[in-house]
């Protein structure tokens, strides 16, 4: 009779210890070589209550298209420096809100019995390339929540305030702080010497696909055996030091617009020292009036404008302001050059939604800015706004940009048409 392997939950309390994996993912690894190529990196942001088309898609395809809103709000000068895209969408991806956890991932019917999320692109990227960084990736939020999923489909946690963002990237502790800090990792380590010898008995009267299960299992306790051992040299490794003053946590509990642009500038300085290489970025839900002037009605009350003038009117005030602060952050990393080229032009920046129109809850036709990254920007691709292609096509792009020869991504199967190298 097969032996039944338990979940790796289940297993590491079976074995009495306890087992962060997601913590222990943090630590990160060395930094790359002085000699090394330029890296690549990524931020996705999603927009809980995306952006109103009409007032983000151009009516114009291709290259030469008009200004609209909102891509005025990103600024003038960066207007060859991304491309938009419509009629793209996650397939069998619906339940309104329920679609922001698949952003990234495209796992079929979100909030559906039984759902069970698969792996972000962020995550993924992390996996194949395994970046040489002090944190191989940051989760973020403005509030809660986080678009990043592991590779069995748990959320990762994000952090929302950037007091805390700010110290874990720019803030030394003192001597016994970062001793203490070793002997964690290295206590973790202790802990997978613990799990492993039980497991590894286990595998020997496994049956063949418990025994391939359990060749995951080792492969990932290996990721992070790696993690805990490079994660204490960089623990006595001084951090950057940046001329930011550290950021205080926004008061107002209304003001998302503050807490988006604080976050943005970190990310900015976090690429600038290649503290990290990628970041997910979610822009939360939330039912407060913006202290924005002309603002009386809470943010989530706009988004169910149902075509009312007064609604659209302030729902496009405050998605005007948080494309302006994108704006703000994509001009930070245009202005800071690397190896002759910009932070912007290494850096693939995806900012959409789960929903096309939060208004009906609509999951089609999201609204999709793509921004950086070395390719050939500066037009609008268009796609059939009923039938949609996958929005997965764009994601498959992006791992390709990052030198992996893949030509599927969850439902995307092959590149984008249309998306072109620089």
């Amino acid at each position: 009779m097969p032996v039944r392997l338990p979940t790796r939950r289940h297993f590491l309390r079976a074995a009495g210890v306890a087992l962060a994996l997601p913590l222990l993912e943090s630590n990160g690894t060395l930094s790359a070589a002085a000699n090394a190529p330029p890296p690549r990196r990524m931020i996705a942001m999603a927009l809980a209550y995306g952006l109103h088309g009409p007032y983000l898609f151009p009516t114009r395809t291709g290259r030469g298209f008009e200004a609209t809103p909102y891509l005025e709000a990103l600024g003038r000068d960066l207007a060859g420096q991304y491309t938009v895209i419509s009629g793209a969408s996650h397939p069998d991806v619906s339940r309104g809100h329920e679609a922001d956890a698949t952003f990234l991932t495209a796992a079929r019917d979100p909030g559906g019995a039984g759902f069970r999320n698969s792996i972000s692109l962020d995550q993924f990227l992390v996996d194949q390339l395994k970046p040489d960084t002090r944190f191989t990736y940051l989760a973020l939020s403005t509030r809660s929540g986080s678009i990043s999923y592991s590779r069995s489909g748990v959320q990762v946690p994000a952090d929302s305030r950037p007091s805390n963002l700010f110290t874990k990237l720019f803030v030394n502790g003192t001597a016994d702080q970062v001793e203490a800090q070793i002997r964690r990792l290295q206590d973790g380590q202790s802990v997978m010497d613990t799990v492993l010898a039980p497991a590894r008995r286990l595998q020997a009267r496994s049956s063949p696909p418990d025994r391939e299960r359990l060749d995951q299992y080792f492969s990932a306790v290996r990721d992070v055996e790696q993690r805990l051992v490079s994660g204490q040299e960089w623990a006595r490794r001084p951090k950057p030091r940046v001329d930011y003053a550290p950021p205080r946590d926004v008061n107002d509990p209304n003001d998302d617009i503050t807490r988006l642009k604080l976050l943005l500038d970190l990310v900015a300085l976090a690429f600038q020292t290649d503290s990290t290489r990628f970041v997910t970025l979610y822009v939360s839900p939330s039912s407060y009036v913006q202290p924005i002037p002309g603002i009386s009605i809470g943010f989530h009350g706009l988004s169910h404008h149902g075509l009312d003038p007064d609604k659209l009117t302030q729902l496009r005030l405050v998605q005007t302001s948080q494309m302006r602060a994108v704006g703000e952050f994509l001009a930070k990393l245009q202005a800071t050059r690397e190896a002759g080229e910009t932070v912007l032009d290494r850096t693939t920046t995806l900012i959409g939604a789960g929903m096309g129109n939060a208004s009906s809850h609509n999951c089609k036709n999201l609204p999709i800015v793509v921004a950086g990254g070395g390719f050939r920007h500066g037009q609008h691709i268009a796609f059939d706004a009923v039938n949609n292609t996958p929005l997965c096509r764009l994601y498959v792009s992006i791992l390709q940009r990052f030198g992996l020869n893949l030509q599927q991504f969850a439902s995307g199967r092959g590149a984008l048409p249309g998306l072109e190298l620089a």
